[in-house]
């Protein structure tokens, strides 16, 4: 049991130090060495608990992705078709990568290592079924997981091209949104609905409240103190 416990509060030095030091220098600029020396751990012991960098990141994006979806639905509000939560979640993604270059370089870590990759095109894939199997009943889970390598891709291409004055967050999300909802057979009309509520809402400031929640809830996992932690709206 001691040694179970010490592993725990071991496991959670790491994790406090990863989150401050990947929000601080970026994911890339963030050395074992920092890590290690950071949460005063060994390098065995980060090798024993997360076998490397990437599996310390895994281990957080499990945490967010779990949460993701929960965040989207008050976000729609219950009385909103299924369809709104994908736009909600989607375009809240999108919108945390243009609150902050270094959550913009974790996400597109993310969406471009093999291993973090495929766990978020399962998770996605099953909420893809179930919001979008209506409209294609004929398709299986195992063909959502399939439609979901081609938007995660999707995805990743909308997420590593910042706004600019001409290219906006209300258009990239447009953009995003049409190519997505119209790939899972969405009618053209409710396409247009979504649109139209999406551009009626703060997506900033909600995405903003959507961080400071994600990162209170891992402070509260992992046992650390938010205090410089956030990054600063922009």
């Amino acid at each position: 049991m001691a040694i179970r416990s010490d592993g725990l509060r071991t496991k959670k030095r790491i994790l406090q130090s990863c989150v401050r030091l990947f929000l601080e220098n970026g994911y890339h600029q963030t050395t074992m060495q920092q890590i290690m020396k950071e949460a005063q751990v060994s390098a065995s012991s980060i090798q024993n608990l997360f076998h490397s960098k990437d599996g310390i990141l895994l281990e957080l994006v499990e945490f967010m992705f779990e949460n993701q979806f929960g965040m989207a639905r008050s976000v729609a509000g219950a009385a909103l078709p299924p369809v709104y939560v994908y736009a909600a979640e989607t375009a809240l993604q999108i919108t945390l990568t243009e609150l902050n270059e270094n959550l913009r370089e974790i996400y597109l870590e993310v969406y471009t290592q093999e291993r973090l990759l495929a766990y978020i095109q399962r998770a996605t894939a099953r909420e893809l079924y179930q919001i979008f199997g209506p409209y294609q009943p004929e398709l299986t889970e195992q063909d959502f997981v399939e439609l979901e390598y081609g938007t995660s891709g999707l995805m990743r291409g909308y997420m590593a091209s910042p706004c600019t004055a001409e290219f906006t967050l209300e258009r990239k999300l447009e953009k995003f949104l049409t190519l997505a909802l119209r790939g899972f057979r969405v009618p053209e009309d409710e396409v247009q609905q979504v649109l139209r509520f999406l551009a009626g809402q703060d997506l900033r400031g909600i995405a903003q409240s959507v961080m400071e929640e994600l990162f209170r809830q891992l402070a509260m996992r992992y046992e650390f103190s938010l205090d410089g932690l956030l990054p600063p709206e922009k």
